[in-house]
């Protein structure tokens, strides 16, 4: 049986509101978009991002910096805690590291919303390399003033 699912209409609105947010968003970060980083996934309470290891990137054991590894989770947890039109800023975050990543790697983060109540939300991050889970993140944000589309109310619940 071929059953293909379809969004509904308030599903469709938060989608098209967090691709909203995320574009917002995305004009305004450099960092992210300096490093040669992508956003290749967003959704409510969801982001998936990628970058490859350049060579700037490999540390003194020629592996890759495990500051650009926190990178890259910590703009996936950014995109998806923003996507409800929110502006939410990291206020903890904690990472283990499980493999190296290596020079020309293409590394894959994808955030997903654990808890969110009230302005404080948990996300967990997990970078991949191919098959291979290079680490765990996990970040505690915190809504602050302001949206991301300021002329409209819209907010997903």
């Amino acid at each position: 049986m071929n059953v293909k699912a379809t969004l509904s209409p308030e599903d469709l609105m938060q989608e098209n509101l967090a691709r909203a947010c995320a574009d917002a968003m995305w004009k305004e970060d450099d960092a992210s978009k300096g490093l040669g980083m992508e956003l290749v996934e967003i959704k409510p309470g969801l982001a998936v991002m990628a970058m490859t290891v350049q060579p700037h990137m490999v540390n003194g054991q020629r592996i890759c910096h495990g500051g650009y590894i926190f990178t890259l989770a910590d703009s996936a947890f950014a995109f998806a805690c923003n996507s409800r039109n929110d502006r939410a800023v990291a206020a903890q975050g904690n990472i283990t590291f499980i493999r190296p990543g290596k020079l020309g790697d293409r590394l894959v983060a994808s955030a997903r919303e654990i808890s969110r109540s009230g302005r404080s939300g948990i996300y967990d991050m997990r970078v991949t390399a191919g098959d291979s889970v290079i680490a765990e993140f996990r970040g505690h944000s915190r809504v602050i003033q302001g949206t991301w589309l300021p002329d409209t109310d819209i907010k997903a619940s």
